[in-house]
């Protein structure tokens, strides 16, 4: 299998197969779908963490060599710095436009709006991801696969938050899955044009890789830890931690019985 063969294929497998199978996990009754969900997001919080902090940060050290950790670490913080400018404007985004629809009291266009956004949001999500993906293959098959299925850990429960969202706007199943799935496809399209411009840059490849590291760590901390935390009974906190636990450690394996 050739690098871009590899790619396009987990690209796929990130950004459609995770659609799809949250598509199937809709079909569940809602009881059992709202008490799933908890235990998904933790397990994927543990696969995040464990992919940036055993896997692409390593390599982003190896690759960039030493004398260049801490440029590295720069590529972190400003990456870390990025993704949490560009959550605070799509949340001022959001609260500017609550206003104004309460101002105007058209519940259903702001329904139908943020389908709209929700689409447009996740489309450059999985662009982003496909890039990702890239930057990790291009360095090493394995840390391609294991950084495909951290995505794809993630992926899964948030196109589950995005199918509600959209069914809430008003789509049919159908039609929600069937843009859920359309949208998925733009990894393929991040993923193609990274292989591309990163091979003609492949000194910048370390960089990429700390930024990928610095994406799954924002979201994994800054996302999904602060929902866990909602709920602080002692049955829920030891499930959390296992699966967290567990998360970590499948990545783990992944990456040491790789090479």
């Amino acid at each position: 299998m050739t690098t871009l063969t590899a790619i396009v294929v987990f690209a796929l497998l990130g950004g459609v197969l995770s659609a799809a199978i949250a598509g199937l996990f809709l079909l569940l009754p809602e009881r059992r779908r709202v008490q799933s969900l908890p235990h998904m997001v933790s397990f994927a919080t543990g696969a995040l963490l464990g992919a940036a902090l055993l896997a692409l940060i390593p390599h982003a050290v190896m690759g960039a060599g030493l004398l260049k950790v801490h440029s590295i670490g720069v590529a972190l913080v400003v990456g870390i710095g990025v993704f949490f400018v560009l959550e605070k404007f799509l949340l001022w985004r959001h609260c500017h436009s609550e206003d104004y629809e309460t101002h105007e009291a058209h519940e259903q266009h702001r329904r139908q709006a943020s389908g709209v956004l929700v689409l447009a949001g996740d489309a450059l999500h999985n662009t982003l991801d496909g890039v990702l993906i890239a930057a990790a293959f291009l360095t090493d098959f394995h840390l391609g696969v294991v950084t495909a299925l951290a995505i794809m850990a993630h992926e899964i429960p948030q196109e589950v938050g995005n199918f509600a969202v959209l069914l809430h706007a008003g789509m049919s199943r159908r039609r929600a899955f069937a843009w859920n799935i359309a949208t998925s496809f733009t990894a393929v399209i991040g993923g193609v044009a990274a292989y591309f411009g990163l091979r003609e840059a492949l000194g910048l490849l370390p960089y990429a890789l700390a930024i990928a590291a610095a994406s799954m760590l924002y979201v994994a901390v800054a996302d999904l830890i602060p929902g866990l935390h909602r709920r602080s009974d002692t049955r829920a906190s030891i499930a959390q931690v296992a699966l967290i636990t567990l998360g970590v450690v499948v990545v783990s394996f992944a990456e040491s019985h790789a090479h």
